[in-house]
């Protein structure tokens, strides 16, 4: 796994719940329920903390909401719960008093000044650290008509704005979320944010559509910003399962060899014309099978379509095959050990993996 806190910016700690992120905690994934009423939340948040979810938003747009809130802090769920608010600045003080683990507000769509005070002033009393979220569809009257439209600038001239009202009333337990529908737009408005604050930094790109082309535009969004050293947690919004989205986000921590827990490494080749074998259907079987799988240590696995290139181009993995015809060599950090029959390739490499677990 390489060590992004060698290229990492320094950012505060902040503690929410059991919980810390920034300055050399991993990068934690996080989600949001879509879903209302204490049964149907507590279930689908059971099964986000079951996919790897670290941290998962709530909206509370009620008194009902902040009960559930209540009623979800006294249950078994162990990840922090974060209240979304919008408008309502009583809200924000119920979810807190609820028992809410953060509170993410955008301070400009809640009214006064003094409205803000109230709430920080809650937040401050049960030490709940507040995320200043803004994107492209709250961004106020003043920085559209200034800037034209929502633009890097106007976005993070938002954010930090705000962060500094907070700041007035002497809270500095904040979290930083600035998104756009635009990979582009995201990552300027966040390169700005990170120069100007040391506070930690949520990435997400927001309204990225649906699985494929979503996953395409976080990936391109949070992958640019991680890889420069900025962000400290990640949410890939889908239109799709909340479950789903902690799944690319665990899979994009993975790809760019950021992910905190032991994790399986698949690499396969793209196939060539010396390929012999089913190579597409076998790396795709294998990764099935492997979707979820706990491990206690890191294991990368290759899976590779000849002998050429095979077990030399992927000597530093754990294990793998190179295919022959109707047939492939098993190997283990680069050194052949074996011939195993095309119909047996996906059981020994399960079988291999378990010693990983």
């Amino acid at each position: 796994m390489t060590n992004y806190n060698e290229i990492r910016r320094r950012s505060k700690e902040i503690r929410i719940g059991k919980l810390e992120i920034g300055a050399d905690n991993p990068i934690a994934v996080q989600s949001m329920v879509n879903v209302s009423g204490y049964d149907a939340v507590y279930a689908q948040m059971r099964a986000l903390e079951d996919a790897g979810c670290e941290i998962i938003r709530m909206t509370v747009p009620d008194l009902e909401a902040a009960r559930v809130l209540a009623r979800l802090k006294a249950s078994d769920i162990t990840m922090p719960i974060v209240a979304d608010i919008h408008f309502d600045y009583r809200m924000a003080i119920e979810a807190a008093m609820a028992g809410a683990d953060k509170i993410r507000i955008n301070p400009g769509n809640i009214g006064s000044e003094d409205r803000v005070k109230a709430v920080v002033d809650v937040c401050r009393q049960r030490n709940v650290p507040i995320r200043v979220g803004v994107n492209s569809g709250s961004l106020d009257k003043a920085k559209l008509s200034a800037f034209g439209r929502a633009t890097a600038e106007a976005l993070a001239e938002s954010a930090l704005e705000n962060v500094q009202l907070l700041e007035k009333f002497d809270f500095d337990k904040i979290v930083v979320a600035v998104k756009s529908s635009s990979p582009y737009t995201m990552t300027e408005a966040n390169r700005i944010i990170a120069e100007r604050c040391d506070y930690p930094i949520h990435l997400g790109v927001t309204e990225a559509g649906t699985l494929h082309g979503g996953v395409l535009k976080s990936a391109a969004g949070i992958g640019a910003m991680l890889l420069s050293g900025v962000g400290d947690t990640i949410r890939i919004s889908l239109t799709d399962s909340p479950v789903e989205e902690v799944k690319q986000g665990i899979a994009l921590l993975k790809a760019l060899s950021f992910y905190s827990r032991p994790t399986l490494d698949i690499v396969s080749c793209p196939t060539c014309g010396r390929t012999k074998i089913d190579i597409i259907s076998l790396a795709a079987a294998f990764e099935t099978q492997t979707v979820g799988i706990k491990l206690s240590k890191n294991c990368k696995v290759a899976i590779m379509g000849c002998v050429v290139n095979g077990p030399g181009e992927a000597g530093d993995a754990d294990f793998g095959i190179a295919g022959g015809i109707g047939e492939a060599v098993f190997f283990r950090k680069g050194k052949i050990v074996c011939k195993i029959p095309e119909d047996k390739i996906i059981e020994t490499l399960l079988q291999e993996l378990e010693q990983y677990k």
